[in-house]
């Protein structure tokens, strides 16, 4: 962990200054179940906040409301200081503009699944390309120098001719992470980004977060992988029933529990 890091994980919740990410009062239904039940969160520039919880509790629901893949019904996200969304109700549909917004959002928060999510038709460089070349406009001798510095970071460079579908899980999940961030996101989302690999697998994507975390990037995890979590995060989520229900340092979640809900997830765990 570099200096700027041990900073970040020795300090308390950001202050406005400091803050990149702002989430206020997100509430989110499904039907008649409100599964997010008014959540308030601060994310600083250069954090690495893992968000740990019981299956059911909201936190995968709660990272795709970041950047608009589910449309909330109530609060509010500032990205930088600017609202880049607000709720709307369960059965909205947005305007063009309005889409055209979200769809700006994402260029900015980007995110990767479980799932890799690639397009098989497309050479991995295609891949990492078709952001920056359909969405952002640049030039193709352009979009060839971001891919390939991307795929340099995830260390698949001279993967960069092949199929998708002839790579391993852990390397297709490094080339979705090289399309994210080719986009040069302000943060990055994860969510529970190791599950479908074996272990070995699972090392190699881990490696690239962890790279990704000392270079400053902002990161939001959700992840059950509890050694990486404490580890890598500057400050721990626990979210239990739709709204967070302790935060701190790794140690004190961790080691202190301060939820009977901590102890009963890491029991399980």
């Amino acid at each position: 962990m570099t200096p700027a890091k041990l900073l970040i994980k020795n300090a308390g919740a950001p202050g406005p200054v400091d803050q990149i990410l702002v989430a206020e009062g997100i509430k989110k239904n499904f039907g008649p179940m409100q599964v997010l039940r008014g959540i308030d969160l601060a994310v600083a520039k250069a954090e690495v906040l893992v968000i740990l919880g019981p299956n059911g509790c909201g936190k995968s629901t709660f990272l795709r409301c970041l950047n608009l893949l589910e449309q909330f019904q109530s609060g509010r996200v500032l990205l930088k200081g600017q609202v880049v969304s607000e709720g709307r109700p369960e059965n909205y549909h947005p305007a063009r503009h309005e889409q055209e917004q979200a769809q700006a959002l994402r260029r900015q928060v980007g995110m990767v699944f479980q799932r890799f999510n690639l397009f098989p038709h497309l050479s991995v460089m295609d891949n990492v390309m078709s952001g920056p070349r359909h969405v952002q406009k640049k030039s193709a001798e352009e979009c060839r120098a971001i891919a390939e510095s991307t795929l340099r970071k995830v260390g698949l460079w001279e993967k960069h001719p092949c199929d998708p579908l002839t790579l391993s899980g852990g390397q297709q999940q490094r080339v979705a992470i090289a399309r994210s961030l080719a986009m040069n996101p302000d943060v990055m989302l994860f969510d529970e980004a190791t599950s479908a690999l074996d272990p070995v697998l699972t090392k190699e994507v881990l490696k690239v977060i962890r790279e990704l975390a000392s270079e400053g990037m902002t990161l939001i995890l959700v992840t059950h992988d509890m050694d990486f979590a404490r580890d890598i995060a500057d400050r721990v989520i626990f979210m239990e029933g739709g709204l967070i229900a302790a935060q701190g340092t790794p140690e004190y979640i961790f080691d202190q529990r301060p939820v009977p809900g901590i102890q009963r997830f890491l029991e399980k765990g």
